[in-house]
């Protein structure tokens, strides 16, 4: 998702934008000192918390600042030197706002990185120069590949180590290519940095002059976001009723594409039509919302819609079903296993569910990527998580104490 903030400046209006990114890497590849790097160099850390890093690296005998200190918040992170939990970090530059996902590498945190990767447009997966690509170099692209996350970046870091020689380069991304269309990846742009020197993180490096691509932060500023959610078909997941006098309401998030004032549109389950005649954002009355607004709208009739309906417009509607086939990473402790009574949590709506399949397995343990058939109670207004990703997916909760058991991608092809 992305996110349009317009500020307001004595010359007059400039909107800018916010790009959600994800980092993901293996132990010891550098990528807590890749993301203190981007935040160094940006200029986006205090000097309160360059002091804190400073006196921490000098009481370990370090000459210099180790910026991976940074990103490492939690104390447990900070005495193993590795990033266990999701750690959301907010800066930004003149051309662009950012909020980005610092995910663990670690493959008992597969699940970590899948909930900061859910909404990111961007992935930045690293690689040590020294070691290429590694098991969990392919299990960070299977993710985002699951996830369809519209742009992948593959930093070479560590190119300081191999003397910044290209042929190590072409070799590592050629060797990624290979496996990234296995996995379904549709594409990647591949940068050598150097996280530790500084290398194409921020500035270009004078190091690497066989490389003509933009450094990192470039790339992040000027990659297109909001496109996927712009270019969808309109779904708007109704999250309350507002009843005022003889009117109703339908308040909630546009979650893809845009609402305009005498729209003909759809409630779904119920099918029934209708006409949009009023539409505010922030309180004031609109002629169009785009996602990922927050609006009330108003239909031309009273209809029957309550939380949980979901009003589209355009010639692809969501597929009305019982039947959910999906994608999913298990999240848990506790397994999931065939027969399993859940419930499914789709946008605003939750039903009752029962586990009819699991890909052939008959359980998910922790951190497992699988498939899984569900039969639904009552049906669901789904999209191809590949179409849309906020109506495509889907988590199912244990309905015993309300616990979020597995994240799921919906694939209707």
């Amino acid at each position: 998702m992305s996110m349009t903030i317009t500020d307001t400046t004595s010359t007059g209006m400039t909107t800018i934008d916010t790009l959600r990114f994800a980092t993901a890497g293996s132990v010891d590849d550098g990528k807590s000192t890749l993301v203190g790097r981007l935040l160094h160099d940006s200029k986006s850390v205090l000097a309160d918390q360059l002091e804190a890093v400073e006196r921490a690296s000098a009481s370990r005998g370090q000459d210099a600042p180790d910026l991976a200190l940074l990103t490492d918040g939690l104390r447990a992170e900070r005495e193993q030197g590795i990033t266990i939990d999701v750690a959301y970090r907010y800066f930004a530059t003149p051309r662009r706002r950012f909020i980005l996902a610092d995910t663990p590498g670690h493959v008992q945190y597969t699940r970590n990185m899948v909930t900061g990767a859910s909404t990111a447009e961007l992935a930045i997966i690293l690689v040590d120069a020294r070691n290429g690509v590694v098991e969990q170099t392919l299990r960070h692209a299977a993710v985002a590949a699951l996830l369809r996350v519209p742009h992948v970046v593959l930093a070479v870091n560590k190119m300081d180590l191999v003397g910044y020689e290209e042929k190590e380069f072409i070799r590592i991304v050629e060797d990624f290519g290979r496996h990234a269309e296995e996995l379904g990846l549709p594409g990647f742009t591949p940068i050598p940095v150097s996280a530790l020197v500084g290398d194409n993180v921020v500035d270009r490096s004078a190091h690497m002059d066989w490389y003509d691509g933009p450094a990192l932060l470039q790339y992040l500023e000027t990659v297109p976001v909001g496109v996927e959610a712009a270019d969808a078909p309109a779904r708007f997941p109704v999250q309350y009723v507002i009843r005022h006098g003889d009117e109703r309401y339908y308040a909630g998030q546009l979650v893809s594409g845009a609402l305009r004032v005498g729209d003909r549109v759809t409630v779904h389950p119920s099918g029934e039509t209708s006409e949009i005649v009023g539409i505010d954002v922030l309180g004031e009355a609109a002629e169009v919302a785009f996602a990922p607004q927050s609006i009330t709208v108003r239909l031309s009739d009273q209809r029957d819609v309550s939380r949980g309906d979901m009003i589209t417009a355009g010639p692809c509607p969501p597929t009305l079903t019982r039947d959910v086939r999906a994608a999913v990473c298990h999240l848990a402790e506790r397994p999931l296993r065939v027969g399993d009574r859940v419930l499914v949590r789709h946008t605003t709506r939750t039903v009752k569910a029962i586990v009819k399949e699991l890909g052939g397995v008959e359980s998910l343990a922790a951190n497992d990527l699988g498939r899984v058939v569900l039969r639904t109670a009552e049906p669901l207004a789904l999209d191809d998580y590949a179409e849309v990703r906020r109506t495509g997916a889907f988590i199912l909760v244990d309905p015993a104490d309300g616990a979020t058991l597995t994240a799921g991608m919906v694939e209707l092809v």
